[in-house]
């Protein structure tokens, strides 16, 4: 991520006689990240689909401080053993891209219609809407001119403008990220919409439902963006909380849209992202000269990683490129994590499936403990299920031992509702 790249130059001499000023916090911090990635190593961008997953899991240290220093996780997992199955094909990629350049064709006035149709029918017809020029050097100055773009708009109501491929900065636990939509959207009532492009279809005027969840996760995080853009302007704009989602209608490549609230996400992600430890309060804590670069070698390179404490849950399979890594250690661990956060939270104090198991057969763990008592009732229960059903017995006992079998299920519920 470029705002964590730092200088290679040794930079002027000190004038004789004078002291050089010490480094600032978020130069040293930035110094810090430089010297975890690797000598040499750049940054990877952290984007809205990352800044998602790691707002979905906010306890992992591990993955904090591997996004805020930029770390290429799918590398680090190939030089661990562990590699990612996380990729997108070329052809998928090219034909994304093919897509969105025809939804944006001839100034964005097909994107602009889905919009007024979708979200603001009682605007104008957006004609000879404004596209301003956002390019600049790096991603800091790209950040600024959409700035500058969204305060011009702001100060202009009553035209449409289309910010295509805006750059957008996000204070995620004390470093900045920054983030590209595919394009923001001005209303002539000076709000501003963010509009999501897919690939995947839309057939018969939805589209698959966790498809549409990611990417209103993803536009969350824009929204959460934009808003810290709003709340520097006087009067702030509105920044709508309906995003707009265009996907190809059925199985052709004619664009359509819907409407999607994030609402829920968007509460989810900033209480989420507020959670999080603050990048240079992990960096801190880590031994010194630890490095996460793939170049090293494997038994340093997984040292340097297990200094980090992870939080694994088997959600990470489908967002976190070092989830094989985290899930063959947390089974190695005997964790209850690796069995899903709800089983988790029903357990209570219960960190190992070895404490459950000991809880189970009532050679360890509190009786008056909840968690304890639901446990060992399962296991008086699973025990007369096996016993009902051996082989031998009527009918009548092996639909005993089903009944048996649900009723233990229910207990362990019963026992976490009951907390």
């Amino acid at each position: 991520m470029s705002e964590f790249h730092v200088s290679a130059s040794p930079g002027p001499e000190p004038e004789p006689g004078r002291t050089p000023l010490p480094p600032t916090r978020e130069k040293a911090l930035r110094q810090r990240l430089a010297e975890l990635r690797g000598p040499g190593v750049p940054a990877k961008a952290l984007d809205a689909r990352a800044l998602a997953a790691l707002a979905a899991n906010p306890g992992c240290r591990r993955r904090a401080i591997l996004d805020g220093a930029g770390v290429n996780k799918a590398a680090l997992a190939g030089a661990l053993g562990s590699p990612s199955v996380f990729g997108q094909s070329q052809f998928a990629f090219v034909r994304g891209n093919a897509f969105e350049a025809k939804v944006k064709a001839d100034g964005g006035a097909e994107l602009l219609r889905l919009v007024r149709e979708k979200l603001d029918r009682t605007a104008e017809p957006p004609v000879g809407a404004r596209v301003p020029d956002l390019a600049a050097t790096g991603p800091e100055g790209r950040a600024a001119r959409t700035a500058l773009a969204l305060r011009e708009a702001a100060a202009a109501p009553g035209e449409w403008t289309l910010l295509d491929h805006p750059m957008l900065a996000l204070d995620v636990a004390g470093s900045p990220a920054f983030l590209e939509p595919d394009a923001v959207v001005v209303h002539p009532d000076g709000s501003w919409t963010v509009v999501e492009i897919k690939s995947f279809p839309m057939l018969d005027g939805s589209a698959d439902p966790a498809k549409v969840g990611a990417a209103a996760r993803q536009a969350a995080v824009y929204v959460l963006a934009l808003e810290e853009v709003a709340g520097r302007l006087d009067p702030a704009p509105e920044v709508r909380h309906r995003i707009l989602l265009v996907c190809p209608k059925d199985f052709s490549n004619l664009p359509t849209a819907s409407a999607v609230d994030v609402r829920k996400q968007h509460a989810v992600t900033r209480r989420q992202l507020a959670r999080l430890t603050r990048v240079q309060d992990i960096a801190d804590e880590l031994p010194e000269g630890t490095c996460f670069s793939p170049e090293l070698p494997a038994a340093e390179l997984t040292a340097a990683v297990e200094s980090v404490p992870a939080t694994y849950a088997p959600e990470c399979l489908s967002s976190c490129e070092l989830a094989f890594h985290c899930r063959d250690r947390s089974r190695a661990a005997g964790s209850v994590t690796s069995l899903g956060r709800p089983v988790r939270a029903e357990l209570g104090g219960l960190r190992t499936v070895g404490e459950v198991l000991a809880a189970a057969r009532a050679e360890a763990g509190d009786p008056d403990d909840p968690a304890v008592a639901a446990l060992r009732r399962a296991a008086r229960l699973r025990a007369e299920a096996l016993g009902a059903g051996a082989p031998g017995t009527p009918g009548a006992d092996a639909l005993r031992a089903e009944v048996l079998g649900a009723e233990a299920l229910g207990a362990v519920t019963a026992g976490g509702a009951a907390r």
